[in-house]
C-alpha cells in the first residue's frame, strides 16, 4: 500500500514510461564494436621487441601488440581524461549493482562466478574508453573513441527522452541518475575531438613530434632539483589558505589511479545518496500511513486518552526523525567528501615521508612486499566501497545522536519542560562531574605531592622521582578500591569511544581502526600500505632520476662516434700493438692536416 501511494506521488499519472531502448540489452550489444575496436588498435600497436612470429610473417613489422588501458603504477598523463572515462562507466556500474546482468534463475552457488562474468562484460564494454585515450595511434584511436562514446551518449539520451521517470524513485529518476555519466561522456567527446584535431594539424604541417622515451617526468626532476638546493634561511610566508586549507606543491603530482578513484568515488557517492534519500522517503511515508491508520482506528473506537497520547508521541517521533535524517544527510555528505580530499592529502604526506626514507609510521611487519602488487589492483575499488558504506554508517550514527539530542534538550525546551529535564538530568550530570573531578584530583595530587621538585626552573615537567613514599603508598591503597568501581565506567566509556571512532573512520583506509599490534586484521589498511610501498618503489623521484641518468649515459656510449677518429678507439676489435696504433693515428692526422708536417720535430 505504501509503495503504491509512493509511486502515485512521484510518478506522473496516465503515463506508462516504457522506453524502446533497453540499456542492459545495449550493454550486451556493445561488446561487438568494443571487440572490433580492440582488434583494430591492437593491430596498430607496435611491440617493443621482435618475436618469432615476425620471422614467419614479416609483414607484421612488430604489430599486434598488447594494449594498456591504464597504467595503475606510473601513469601521470591524461589523468583527468581517464578519470572522466571511469565516470562514464557509472551507468554501467549501476546496471551491474542492480543485478540486470544476472539471469532470472541462478543457483546460489553460481552467483559469484556469474557476477565475475558480468563484471568482466562491463569492463570489456568500457575498454574502448581507455585504450582510445592511451593508444599511440592517436588519429585512429580518437576517431573510434569519438564514435563509440557518441553511440553511448545518444543511446542514453534517447532512453531518458522517451521515459525520464522510473519505477523505484519516481519522477525524473533517469535524469537524476544518468546526468553524471552524460557529463563525463560529453567531456570524453570533447577530448577525443581535441586529440583528433591536434593530431591532424600536426600531420598537415608535417611537424611530427619526436617520440619521448624518457620515463623521468618533469615534476620528478624538479623534486630532485629542489633536494639539491640549499634550504632557505628564513621560512617562506604562507597565506591563510596555505596554512589552514591546502598548500599546493608543484613538485608533486597524483597518479591517475588516485584521480580516477576520487572522481568515481564522488559520482558513486552521489548515486548512493539519491537512492538513500528516496528509500528514506518511502520508509517515512510508510510510517506516516501507519500512524494515520492507527489514529483513525483509535478515533473510531473512542479509546482512552493514553492511546491518543501514544499516537501523538509516535507522530512527534516520526517528525523528529524526518527532520534529523534530512539534516544529517548533508552533514554525512560533507563528511564523506572531506574524506576523499583528506585521503588525497594523506597520500601525498605519506609518499613524501617514504621518499625521505621515513618508514617508521607504517607497521611494515603487517604487510608483505609480495602482496603490494595485489594491493594496487584492490585499492581503488575497495576505497570506493569503503566510502559508500562509511557514508551510510556515519549517517546512521549522526541520526541516532541527533534524535537523542532532540529528546534530551530541544523537545523539553519546546514543550516548556526545560526545568524538569534539568532536574531529571541533574543527578546524572552531577555523578559524571564527581567522577571526573576525582580523576583530576588523583592526577593533581599525585603530581604535586608525590613528585620531587624540578631540577631546573626551565623544565616543563617534574622528573619521575618519587617523594613522600609512605604517603604515596597509602594514597594508592585507599584509592585502589574506588578505582575498581571507576574502572567499570571507564571500560564502558572506552567501548563507546571505540564504537563511535570506528564508525566515524570506517571509510578511512589510510588509518587503521584496530589497536597497535592488530593492524593485520584490517584488510583495508593493509591494502593502503601495500599500495604506498608499490608506488614508493616505482615512482620514487630520486630512484627514477638515478635510473634516468644511467639510461642516458648508456645511450650516449652506444651511439656511433661522430668524429673521424672513432675507428681508432680503444676497443676489443683491435688486436694490434700500441706502437702500430699510434703510427696509424699519426698518419691519419697528417693526411687530414698537411700543414702540420712542417711543424714536426725532425729526428
Amino acid at each position: 500500500m505504501a509503495t503504491t501511494i509512493f509511486r502515485e506521488m512521484w510518478l506522473p499519472k496516465n503515463e506508462t514510461c516504457e522506453s524502446s531502448i533497453d540499456l542492459q540489452r545495449f550493454l550486451h550489444y556493445s561488446l561487438v564494436p568494443s571487440v572490433a575496436i580492440i582488434i583494430v588498435l591492437s593491430c596498430l600497436e607496435k611491440r617493443s621487441r621482435e618475436r618469432p612470429i615476425d620471422e614467419k610473417w614479416p609483414f607484421l613489422r612488430r604489430r599486434c601488440g598488447i594494449l594498456i588501458p591504464l597504467d595503475f603504477v606510473e601513469a601521470f598523463a591524461n589523468r583527468w581524461s581517464l578519470a572522466f572515462a571511469f565516470g562514464a562507466t557509472a551507468s554501467k556500474v549501476m546496471i551491474l549493482f542492480s543485478g540486470g546482468c544476472l539471469p532470472l534463475q541462478v543457483p546460489r552457488w553460481a552467483q559469484v562466478p556469474v557476477i565475475l562474468v558480468c563484471s568482466m562484460e562491463v569492463g570489456l564494454s568500457s575498454y574502448p574508453f581507455f585504450i582510445c585515450l592511451s593508444t599511440l595511434s592517436q588519429i585512429t584511436g580518437a576517431l573510434l573513441g569519438f564514435l563509440y562514446t557518441g553511440s553511448w551518449f545518444i543511446v542514453i539520451v534517447l532512453n531518458i527522452a522517451q521515459c525520464p521517470h522510473g519505477q523505484v524513485v519516481g519522477k525524473y529518476e533517469k535524469i537524476l541518475f544518468y546526468w553524471p555519466s552524460l557529463l563525463c561522456l560529453v567531456f570524453l567527446l570533447s577530448r577525443f575531438s581535441h586529440i583528433l584535431m591536434k593530431t591532424l594539424w600536426v600531420r598537415l604541417r608535417q611537424d611530427l613530434p619526436s617520440e619521448e622515451t624518457s620515463f623521468l617526468k618533469i615534476h620528478q626532476a624538479q623534486y630532485v632539483q629542489q633536494l639539491m638546493r640549499k634550504p632557505p634561511r628564513l621560512p617562506l610566508q604562507k597565506s591563510w589558505i596555505q596554512r589552514k586549507v591546502y598548500e599546493w606543491d608543484p613538485d608533486f603530482r597524483f597518479p591517475s589511479r588516485m584521480i580516477c578513484m576520487a572522481v568515481l568515488a564522488l559520482i558513486c557517492l552521489y548515486l548512493f545518496v539519491m537512492i538513500e534519500v528516496y528509500v528514506g522517503k518511502l520508509v517515512l511515508l510508510t510510517l506516516n500511513i501507519l500512524e494515520e491508520n492507527f489514529e483513525t482506528l483509535i478515533a473510531a473506537q473512542n479509546t482512552s486518552e493514553v492511546l491518543a497520547s501514544s499516537v501523538q508521541r509516535l507522530k512527534e517521533f516520526i517528525d523528529v526523525t524526518e527532520d534529523v535524517w534530512i539534516f544529517t544527510t548533508f552533514t554525512a555528505c560533507l563528511t564523506s567528501v572531506s574524506y576523499v580530499v583528506h585521503i588525497l592529502a594523506c597520500y601525498r604526506k605519506h609518499m613524501k615521508r617514504l621518499w625521505a626514507g621515513k618508514k617508521q609510521f607504517l607497521p611494515l611487519a603487517t604487510c608483505k612486499l609480495s602482496h603490494s602488487v595485489a594491493a594496487i589492483a584492490r585499492y581503488s575499488g575497495w576505497q570506493i566501497a569503503y566510502l559508500v558504506w562509511g557514508y551510510l554508517i556515519v549517517h546512521i550514527v549522526q541520526c541516532l545522536f541527533g534524535v537523542m539530542l532532540m529528546y534530551i534538550l530541544v523537545l523539553p525546551i519546546k514543550h516548556g519542560q526545560a526545568i524538569e529535564a534539568v532536574k531529571s538530568l541533574g543527578p546524572g550530570i552531577l555523578t559524571v562531574a564527581i567522577v571526573v573531578g576525582l580523576m583530576v584530583l588523583q592526577t593533581v595530587t599525585a603530581t604535586r605531592f608525590f613528585l620531587q621538585p624540578k631540577i631546573s626552573p626551565d623544565d616543563k615537567e617534574k622528573p619521575l622521582a618519587l617523594d613522600n613514599r609512605k604517603a604515596f603508598h597509602n594514597f594508592n591503597y585507599f584509592f585502589f578500591f574506588y578505582n575498581v568501581l571507576l574502572g567499570l565506567s571507564a571500560c564502558l566509556y572506552r567501548l563507546l569511544c571505540s564504537v563511535v571512532v570506528g564508525a566515524w573512520l570506517i571509510a578511512r583506509i589510510d588509518r587503521t581502526i584496530m589497536p597497535k599490534g592488530y593492524e593485520a586484521a584490517d584488510m583495508g589498511f593493509r591494502t593502503w600500505i601495500g599500495m604506498l610501498l608499490m608506488d614508493h618503489y616505482h615512482t620514487n623521484p630520486t630512484l627514477v632520476c638515478f635510473c634516468h641518468i644511467l639510461v642516458v649515459q648508456l645511450r650516449i656510449q652506444l651511439q656511433p662516434r661522430t668524429t673521424s677518429y672513432h675507428c681508432f678507439s680503444n676497443g676489443s676489435d683491435f688486436r694490434v700493438s700500441k706502437k702500430a696504433r699510434t703510427r696509424w693515428l699519426l698518419l691519419y692526422t697528417l693526411l687530414n692536416n698537411p700543414s702540420l708536417s712542417a711543424l714536426r720535430k725532425p729526428k
